[in-house]
């Protein structure tokens, strides 16, 4: 006799056909996924392959033109961010919104209790969050001012916010992470993973957005991926290989950067105060949490501080003009507020920073057909597409955009010195395959690098020495050879022999 099957249970989630156009552009087409319980489904994708759309969907804050979602088997209205909380749906964004002046339990309480409440109900909030704080184990002290915690510290309470369901019928079940491990040191990142592991065992069901592919190989149950707004792949994680998910991704295999060797050459620059000294043709890594001082670092080697860089053996004069006339090419962090002019057109964007200079200017006015055929060379060498040379860059993709500033940079010959602030932020890994590419190019043709970074992976990959930066404070500089992960997650934490 045979017994019949137990039927498996439906999925917690089920997404059916979604689609949603911006004009021309389809950001997701007819987009079909299930989530079961207890499951980690990774989500991959390159820029504007349509993973920031579908999540938001998901959470309300789109309405799709085409498809249902299904939670629970029972539909989910769309457009309404309330109804998607309502039915147990969490996000966790990869920039925190958290208020710093607040503690962790008036975070968590934040927005839950009407206005004209005449009491708190400060006691039954704090003992929900010590409950899944301890089920979790995402231990916090609730009166801790959130100014005065680590970043891992102020994740924990992110994620909290989604669990506790104080102020709504239940806490999260499905729980979105965007980039989750990004300003997250190496432990940090161990604790979140083991986090996680208690969460699926209890039933959470959770959806991982990461573009570190040994991440998602580590923590995904299955990983689906999107390419050009259409979903390409839907695989179990094991047995998976970062080659056969990088290929699914771009549609193409990716070709790893290539690193020459090289002997570095003289000091080309310093900044004596700090102990940094570049050599002509090696990469120096710098490596920390966000908001330790990277950004103060590379203003100063951009001309943008107060001084005291010596270059070449002469110091120079603070002052991005002077910086570019010496040879620094500067690869900003912020690439839309500070890299480009977005209403500018292309072509004056690729001679923005030596507009001024007698290759493109005479008398005071711009030779628009020097400046034009330089940015149509620049176009064609590092392949920035998205337009033609009177498109405005705020159209083009972040990528692109990475791209044309790098050939700015790159374009004019080969400089002494690169200043690169997180070069490859949120590029898809083919346009980071390619920045890495061309910045290896330029070091073994004679530039010094300084690549500032919060991506371990790119500066394991990429530096011949690294420094940590805590608190405004730089480490010794040593052989990457010399650091093991866990000893340059201690000297981000500011402990460790990364300080000795």
């Amino acid at each position: 006799m045979v017994l019949p099957r137990e039927p498996e249970p439906p999925p917690i989630l089920r997404l059916s056909g979604i689609s949603k156009a911006f004009g021309p552009l389809r950001a997701n087409d007819g987009i079909s996924l299930e989530l079961a319980r207890g499951e980690v489904l990774a989500l991959l994708g390159e820029n504007g392959a349509g993973k920031s759309t579908l999540v938001s969907i998901l959470f309300g804050h789109y309405v799709a033109d085409a498809g249902t979602i299904e939670v629970d088997g029972r539909p989910l209205p769309p457009g309404q961010p309330k109804a998607a909380l309502a039915a147990g749906i969490g996000m966790v964004h990869q920039h925190f919104t958290l208020a710093d002046n607040l503690s962790v339990l008036d975070n968590v309480m934040l927005g839950t209790e009407p206005l004209w409440q005449p009491f708190s109900r400060r006691a039954a909030a704090r003992a929900q969050l010590l409950d899944a704080a301890q089920r979790f184990g995402l231990h916090v002290a609730p009166d801790a001012r959130v100014a005065d915690l680590s970043v891992g510290e102020r994740q924990r309470v992110e994620i909290l916010k989604a669990l506790v369901s104080f102020g709504r019928k239940r806490g999260a079940r499905i729980l979105i992470l965007d980039e989750p491990t990004a300003v997250l040191t190496p432990q940090e990142s161990e604790s979140l993973f083991a986090t996680l592991a208690q969460m699926v065992a209890q039933g959470l069901a959770i959806i991982f957005i990461s573009h570190k592919l040994d991440e998602v190989l580590r923590v995904s149950n299955r990983i689906a991926v999107l390419r050009a707004g259409k979903l390409v792949a839907v695989l179990p994680a094991a047995g998976a290989s970062k080659a056969a998910l990088a290929g699914a991704m771009v549609g193409r295999s990716i070709a790893p950067p290539v690193k020459r060797r090289h002997v570095p050459g003289a000091v080309v620059c310093e900044l004596p105060a700090s102990g940094l000294a570049l050599r002509a043709g090696e990469v120096l890594a710098i490596a920390g949490v966000a908001g330790n001082g990277q950004q103060a670092l590379a203003e100063v080697l951009c001309g943008e501080g107060a001084g005291g860089v010596l270059f070449d053996g002469r110091t120079l004069a603070p002052s991005p003009r002077a910086f570019v006339a010496a040879g620094i090419a500067r690869i900003p962090e912020d690439r839309h507020a500070v890299g480009v002019v977005g209403e500018l057109p292309l072509w004056e964007n690729a001679v923005l920073e030596r507009y001024a200079s007698p290759a493109f200017a005479r008398g005071g006015v711009i030779r628009r057909g020097p400046a034009r055929a330089f940015a149509q060379g620049l176009i064609e060498r590092f392949d920035v597409r998205g337009g033609g040379l009177e498109t405005p860059v705020r159209s083009l993709s972040g990528g692109n955009m990475q791209k044309l500033i790098l050939g700015r940079a790159l374009s004019a010959g080969t400089p002494k010195l690169i200043v690169a602030n997180q070069p490859t932020w949120g590029l898809d890994i083919g346009a980071v395959a390619y920045v890495h590419q061309q910045l290896l190019d330029a070091c073994a043709a004679g530039a010094a690098l300084l690549l500032i970074s919060e991506d371990l992976d790119e500066i394991f990959a990429m530096a011949d020495r690294i420094a940590v930066i805590h608190h405004g404070r730089l480490g010794p500089a040593r052989a990457t050879a010399d650091w093991t992960l866990g000893e340059i997650g201690l000297a981000m934490a500011g402990s460790g022999a990364g300080w000795g």
